[in-house]
């Protein structure tokens, strides 16, 4: 049975404070663990005033403390920004304080533009040493082995489950040759998916980790009562995504009745086709796409995003995708 999780980037709205946001991402966790949601995964992001997840590993620590049983992590940390042992002593604490419930989701881009990557002191060239670094980083937070003389304090012995997280063959490549579980990015990089996929399972390598290949796909869902709530809810996403191609990172804007007279008709081109992998409408449109995607893709899991600018709409828009995915 496909599994069925929940990627959050605590969203500010417009209108509300980052306050607001990390409170609603803990609600919304709470109601996930609820509804039977297998993880909740944050992502790393930075200089992006709608999105209060860039202390990803402090706010995995927030909504984990929050829960009892719902698996928390990241997806993902964007490993170029940081060094291996530091993000093995920060998930080896979380694995120590919330034992079998964190994931550890790994992406080689910075996660934000080149003028933020140098305000965070990292080498812009940092992302070609990314498979020595995973690499690194497995072996700090695995079993003691004779003659290591850096540890990770807490980390080693934890064996927090790694992903490898892409929009791209790169990724998938990696992930078979190490034999870990592989994400792709498609709520927002559709266009290798399949090709990525292919490649991945076609290539896979058992390992102590993971014996055969898992695949986890990404979908931006929006559930409404009917499909024209639906779809006007999902006029925020469409907002968001003009504005990036405008320069124009804010907060998350509220709905409106008639995202065409928001956007171009190249912006249009542009955000529809990174939104490729969006289900939008009532229940039973969303079982019914979201269905066909999962038999397309023979994906293992599915990780949901949903912007959606009020906090009830959102968790109802999970609360009905929960019942349909059933």
């Amino acid at each position: 049975m496909t599994a069925l999780s929940i990627l959050d980037l605590a969203f500010v709205p417009e209108g509300g404070t980052v306050a607001d946001a990390l409170r609603n991402t803990l609600d919304l966790a709470q109601h996930a663990e609820r509804w039977g949601y297998t993880r909740f995964w944050l992502a790393e992001h930075h200089n992006m005033a709608g999105v209060a997840s860039s202390a990803t590993a402090v706010l995995i620590g927030y909504v984990a403390g929050g829960t009892r049983t719902i698996r928390v992590g990241a997806g993902g940390i964007m490993l170029p920004n940081h060094s291996p042992l530091v993000v093995a002593e920060q998930f080896g604490t979380l694995e120590t304080l919330y034992p079998g419930r964190i994931d550890l989701g790994l992406g080689r881009a910075p996660g934000t533009d080149q003028e933020t990557l140098r305000a965070l002191r990292r080498d812009p060239t940092s992302a070609e040493s990314f498979p020595q670094d995973v690499i690194e980083l497995m072996e700090l937070l695995g079993p003691e082995r004779p003659g290591r003389h850096v540890h990770a304090t807490p980390g080693t012995g934890t064996n927090v489950p790694i992903w490898i997280l892409g929009s791209s063959l790169y990724g998938a490549q990696l992930a078979a040759e190490l034999g870990l579980p592989y994400a792709f990015a498609s709520h927002f990089a559709p266009d290798a998916l399949h090709d990525a996929l292919a490649i991945y399972r076609r290539l896979f390598k058992p390992s102590e980790r993971l014996d055969r290949p898992y695949v986890m796909v990404g979908a931006n869902v929006v559930a409404a009562e009917t499909d024209a709530e639906a779809k006007r809810l999902f006029t925020s996403m469409q907002q968001s995504f003009a504005n990036l191609f405008r320069g124009a990172r804010g907060k998350l804007p509220p709905p409106i009745d008639d995202i065409d007279s928001y956007w171009s008709p190249l912006e249009r081109a542009h955000a529809s086709r990174m939104l490729a992998c969006s289900f939008v409408g009532s229940p039973a449109s969303v079982r019914d796409k979201l269905s066909r995607f999962v038999a397309d893709t023979h994906a293992d899991e599915v990780i949901v995003a949903a912007a959606i600018y009020d906090h009830a709409a959102r968790l109802r828009s999970y609360e009905l995708l929960a019942e349909v995915f059933r």
